[in-house]
């Protein structure tokens, strides 16, 4: 499955691309410089077990975002299974060179736009560390707020901040709203 927006193609890992990065590879991608990240291969794994025990389905994976103009991957994007509860969390990565220029942004919204489109999803939700602000910025441009914390105790990591976007987010219309008087 592949996520088309302005300056990337988000393209859903096969089984093959997925066991290739898993193991070190580059996926059957040409990458940018400094990619991929350790996240990319993690979700690539997380992808095949999900795979092995019958959980995976299809457009709920990994991706690798590809960009357009010279079609070198640059980065990881994906959510961590299908969705729960009308729920889905998704997280991303980006090769070190291909930082600053807004392609996370680009991509996270695209591939929320997608999931949010979907008739079992009303909420996208990621969570960041709380001294990753640039993580939390590329949040709040693709449309997230934040909604408060959460401990992620796992490998000693930080308490979290927890973001958000729902489809009733994406359906408001801020021109509908009235004018205010005062």
């Amino acid at each position: 499955m592949t996520v088309q927006a302005d300056r990337i193609a988000l393209h859903e890992l096969t089984r093959a691309s997925a066991t290739e990065l898993q193991d070190g590879g580059s996926g059957g991608w040409e990458w940018a410089p400094g990619g991929p990240h350790e996240g990319s291969r993690f979700a690539a794994a997380k992808m095949l077990a999900g795979m092995a025990t019958g959980r995976h389905r299809t457009g709920w994976g990994a991706y690798v975002i590809v960009r357009t103009e010279d079609g070198r991957a640059i980065g990881g994007i994906g959510f961590h299974g299908p969705p729960e509860d009308g729920r889905v969390e998704i997280g991303y990565d980006l090769a070190d060179s291909a930082r600053g220029h807004g392609y996370a942004t680009e991509s996270l919204g695209a591939l929320t736009a997608w999931a949010l489109a979907q008739p079992d999803v009303e909420t996208v939700y990621a969570t960041t560390d709380e001294d990753n602000t640039a993580s939390q910025r590329v949040l709040e441009r693709a449309g997230f707020r934040r909604i408060g914390d959460t401990p992620r105790p796992i490998g000693g990591r930080k308490d979290q901040h927890l973001f958000e976007q729902s489809r009733h987010d994406t359906e408001h219309d801020p021109e509908d709203d009235p004018e205010d008087d005062s």
